[in-house]
């Protein structure tokens, strides 16, 4: 394996861990309307978990509004049942055809727990990019024990990989930031 491989590897892997948190973070409710709060729930349609975005529409027309219509009619009781189900803490309102959910505003508390679960989020997604770091450092230095690489060309992917590493932790702490902000607002 030649250090762009590693190089190669390392940064996917990395890039996958920055993903992650983003999309953890989606669903994290913050005191405005937005459909990837309910977009990826799973419903029991007919037998199958199926995400809610694939059988409803699902809107924000208001900022403490989301407003969820099935394709199917006769699913609204079920995305009902499992709106209620889930630890939202939302209480759906329907008419039989559409679901509407009212956000309550955040208390001050409830904002600090939550940016208290993002940073730990964050700091779960930094300890995975340092395992990443550490896995393609002893990929590197099997490559040189191995002879594929040279003294020169390790340490070159060594400070390669610190410097991935740091890239992407700023773009963690860039992510974290950004959702502690939006819930402190």
């Amino acid at each position: 394996m030649g250090v762009d491989d590693i190089l190669l590897e390392t940064e996917e892997k990395m890039e996958g861990a920055v993903t992650h948190l983003a999309g953890e973070l989606r669903g994290l409710r913050t005191g405005r309307a937005s459909p990837a709060l309910v977009d990826t729930m799973r419903i029991d349609y007919y037998g199958a978990m199926t995400p809610l975005g694939q059988m409803a529409q699902i809107g924000c027309p208001e900022p403490r509004l989301i407003v969820i219509k099935p394709f199917d009619q006769s699913s609204v009781q079920t995305v009902e049942k499992a709106i209620r189900a889930s630890n939202l803490g939302l209480n759906p309102q329907s008419d039989g055809k559409v679901i509407r959910l009212i956000l309550p505003p955040l208390s001050e508390e409830r904002r600090k727990q939550l940016v208290k679960v993002v940073k730990d989020q964050g700091e779960t997604a930094n300890v995975a990019i340092r395992n990443v770091r550490r896995d393609g450092n002893k990929a590197a230095d099997m490559a040189f024990n191995e002879r594929t690489i040279t003294e020169d060309q390790l340490e070159d992917a060594k400070e390669q990989i610190q410097e991935l590493t740091k890239t992407y932790e700023g773009k963690v702490k860039e992510i974290v930031d950004k959702k502690s902000a939006e819930l402190m607002e």
